[in-house]
């Protein structure tokens, strides 16, 4: 039962339904809802109790609880404009679900990096929409936009679990986000640090996305060559055929080098399976400014 947990949480706590639960799993909708009914019928004819845990049984659960936090955090930042209401107000309970867990285990590292992790991306929330409401990606906003107390707070975090001798998933995370934060200081953003740490974290949980960002990285400190080759090692996933993220990448890495055809085919994919309309729009105007 442990591997549907996560899948349950979301749905049963969270109410999140089987389509966006399985987009954050890069599985299919049917897919999901079918994992869940077998989940649930598990459930029913095992006669499992629904139950508060023991504080010691807490930190068997942790892993779970915090990837479960994690995903509705996501769900709710990708609306940074809080116009969907299934959406809105997600961050904010994920953020303050996930103090009530460093609050219980306050010393457990990678609670405390989840938790740097989320202030530090809801810190550029204000950046990432114009004045107009288009969505602004991250290196183009203006860092000064940026929520300074959450920031500091979530450095505070790190420099915490960073003594707990354990880095796990959500430090590197966070540490990421910290790196990016670099710019707010000094006007550059340090990718070298990005991409190491980006080596770390594939080396802790070999997850696809973090691939494709880890590529985006490498374009900027070696170009887009370079993170083409980069990003096709992840391709053989199958399971980014329908990750928007994968196919937006690669058009934007495609339309550097100058190959409008097959840029404009991926565009045209990231396009199609986009949700956020303020993501969408901004995606078709890439797409429209290099055509012939």
């Amino acid at each position: 039962m442990k591997a549907f947990a996560l899948p349950l949480m979301l749905q049963a706590v969270l109410g999140l339904d089987a389509t966006t639960i399985a987009s954050a799993f890069l599985i299919s909708p049917t897919t999901m809802g079918q994992r869940l009914v077998r989940a649930k019928t598990k459930i029913r004819q095992s006669g499992i109790p629904f139950r508060i845990p023991e504080r010691e049984e807490l930190h068997d659960r942790l892993e779970t609880v915090l990837d479960a936090i994690y995903a509705a955090f996501a769900e709710g930042w990708a609306d940074a404009a809080g116009t969907d209401i299934a959406r809105r107000d997600l961050a904010t309970e994920a953020i303050y679900l996930c103090r009530l867990v460093t609050e219980l285990l306050p010393n457990q590292p990678e609670g405390l990096g989840l938790l740097a992790l989320m202030l530090h991306a809801e810190a550029r929330r204000p950046a990432r929409r114009s004045k107009n409401g288009e969505f602004v990606p991250l290196a183009e906003q203006d860092p000064e936009l940026w929520s300074k107390p959450m920031i500091d707070e979530a450095e505070a975090l790190l420099l915490r679990a960073s003594a707990l001798d354990f880095v796990g998933r959500y430090q590197l995370e966070g540490a990421i986000q910290s790196a990016h934060v670099a710019r707010r200081r000094t006007g550059r953003s340090n990718w070298s640090a990005v991409v190491q740490l980006y080596d770390a974290l594939i080396e802790v949980n070999g997850s696809p996305v973090a691939a494709i960002n880890r590529a985006l990285a490498i374009a900027e400190l070696r170009g887009a060559s370079a993170a083409l080759d980069a990003i096709q090692s992840a391709a053989i996933d199958s399971r980014l055929a329908e990750h928007q993220p994968y196919w937006a990448a690669r058009a934007e890495l495609l339309s550097r080098i100058g190959k409008k055809t097959e840029a404009q085919h991926a565009y045209d994919i990231a396009i199609g399976l986009e949700k956020v309309p303020s993501v969408r729009s901004f995606l078709e105007q890439r797409r429209a400014s290099f055509r012939s």
